[in-house]
């Protein structure tokens, strides 16, 4: 099935694939990448992948989901998904998001107000089946029909009638990851309805009655962090390995040796970073050092199992595994004895262990946890470390991270930051809580199974580019060399992937990097430039 006008009787009844991709029909970039040439092509599935896999969505593929192999199994797998739909739905099985779930289901007035606020339904091309309501229709025709038992004639009076069948399922297993849960729909919402958090629902849905979530943020990611210590598989000997290597680091970058203290009893702060930022990023927690050193914060960081990641990608999947991993990092600042948790650069973490932690802490585990944004803002603006912004003198624009910004509101530090330290900053639009998702969020950025990647930088970070060449139009030859600043490890990971799937280096001199590599590249102590950048 090919065609653009979906309905949602077609995600129950239409044979094969529900809509074709193409590249032509998405939002327009602007200059140079306004012409079809610049699009790369998006790849296409084997045969192999579509005999063994559930294809029956889009041609993309994020869950990697089997096919049953009898009409029995269907069945058992629809029940399973009927059996987590009350439990969703009930407050002994649901008391953290049910009350806002309900009101979601109950109140969309189909307005689309939400739809033109949704980066992926505009980037490809105003796709029916990627509007923020259709998935959370078709759940709602569901439980109308299914679980409130909603008269047959009224449903078909209505026109809101719906099949449940695998076919249905599957799909809304794969389209539950065709969003960032950036919630830019909520935010514009007239009423306040939830199209993210319908979203993050029936993910949780999945996971917990049908065991089916992506390998990355299960299996890989939260049991892989409980079990090992870390989402990325660091043990603990290895984390101990990785400071040491970093404290050389940074002595032969700025000629005196700085020590990372690891689990100092009554310090004032728990820094928690991101484990990938110790292997993909390395210089975000040797910045940290070095300023939190200059500065003369207190602080640890833990070697405890989970303790040295602060990622927590329960929150974008299953309320357990959050409360799984956020307790244990509660309990370790407890042992530690320390006043508050400090989380370093990584969005998804902000909001996992200050908002929704909210959730599952309580006694003596609800310990203070604040964002490293103010901190740092306080040393740089009071000018508690020296700092000379020339050695910043090249155009700079500021990525939000949407956990951090939108679904937080720490929209100012970071700013006051760079007004202090980039002489040529300048800002998206629109910015602060108006922003885009950078398209890896909710887990999209760690996620490369088969096809997903193209589907990632093609639609799902196509208004985060857009954004980011706007930005930089007045600058936008190869020869300026210019940067994004981005303080987040998972919208890191996201423009990265971005830039490269453009070959964005070469054709506009455009980088990244996080805030606090900013800091340390304009402190008059540091002699050598702090920042890196690519190599034609």
């Amino acid at each position: 099935m090919k065609k653009n006008k979906l309905t949602l009787k077609d995600m129950s009844s239409a044979s094969g694939q529900l809509v074709e991709l193409n590249p032509e029909e998405f939002m327009k970039l602007p200059y140079p990448y306004d012409n079809s040439e610049s699009q790369p092509p998006l790849k296409q599935l084997t045969d192999e992948v579509r005999e063994k896999y559930e294809c029956g969505l889009d041609g993309h593929l994020a869950l990697k989901l089997p096919q049953p192999k009898s009409k029995e199994e269907e069945e058992q797998l629809v029940n399973k998904f009927l059996d987590g739909l009350r439990k969703l739905l009930s407050k002994e099985n649901n008391w953290t998001f049910l009350m806002p779930l309900s009101l979601s289901l109950e109140y969309c007035a189909k307005c689309q107000t939400c739809s033109d606020a949704c980066p992926i339904y505009v980037s490809s091309g105003k796709k029916e089946i990627y509007r923020p309501t259709f998935r959370a229709e078709a759940l709602r025709r569901i439980v109308n029909k299914y679980i409130r038992k909603k008269g047959k004639f009224s449903l078909k009076m209505t026109g809101n009638d719906i099949e449940l069948n695998w076919k249905l399922v599957a799909r809304l297993a794969e389209l539950a990851y065709r969003c960032t849960l950036c919630r830019r729909c909520a935010q514009t919402c007239p009423i306040g309805v939830d199209n993210g958090l319908i979203t993050h629902e029936l993910r949780k849905l999945f996971s917990q009655e049908l065991g089916i979530a992506p390998e990355e943020l299960h299996a890989k990611g939260s049991v892989q962090h409980l079990q090992k210590g870390s989402s990325t598989g660091m043990i603990q000997q290895a984390f101990a390995d990785t400071l040491e290597f970093l404290e050389d680091d940074i002595e032969e970058k700025i000629g005196r040796r700085i020590t990372m203290p690891i689990d100092k009893k009554g310090a004032e702060i728990l820094l928690i970073h991101n484990a990938g930022e110790y292997l993909s990023w390395p210089e975000n927690p040797m910045a940290f050092a070095i300023i939190f050193d200059a500065a003369g914060i207190d602080y640890t960081l833990s070697s405890e199992i989970v303790g040295y990641d602060a990622v927590n990608y329960g929150l974008w999947y299953d309320d357990v595994q959050l409360a799984r991993v956020a307790l244990k990092h509660a309990q370790i600042a407890k042992d530690l004895g320390v006043k508050k948790i400090v989380v370093g650069e990584c969005g998804h973490a902000h909001k996992a262990i200050s908002v929704i932690a909210d959730r599952v802490f309580t006694g003596d585990l609800n310990i203070p946890r604040e964002s490293c944004m103010p901190i740092l803002e306080d040393i740089v603006v009071n000018e508690k470390i020296k700092l000379d912004p020339s050695k910043n003198d090249f155009p700079v624009t500021l990525h939000d991270p949407c956990n951090m910004v939108r679904l937080m509101g720490v929209v100012e530090p970071q700013r006051r930051i760079l007004r202090k330290i980039a002489p040529q900053f300048r800002e998206m639009e629109p910015h602060g809580v108006e922003n885009y998702c950078c398209g890896g969020g909710s887990g999209f950025a760690i996620m490369p199974s088969l096809n997903f990647p193209d589907w990632r930088s093609s639609i799902s970070g196509r208004m985060k580019f857009k954004q980011i060449l706007d930005a930089f139009q007045d600058v936008i030859d190869p020869s300026i060399k210019k940067m994004v600043c981005a303080p987040c490890s998972n919208c890191k990971g996201g423009i990265r992937d971005l830039l490269a799937y453009y070959n964005a280096w070469e054709k506009t001199g455009i980088a990244y990097t996080g805030l606090v590599e900013f800091i340390v590249n304009a402190m008059v102590d540091v002699k050598e430039p702090y920042i890196e950048w690519p190599e034609f």
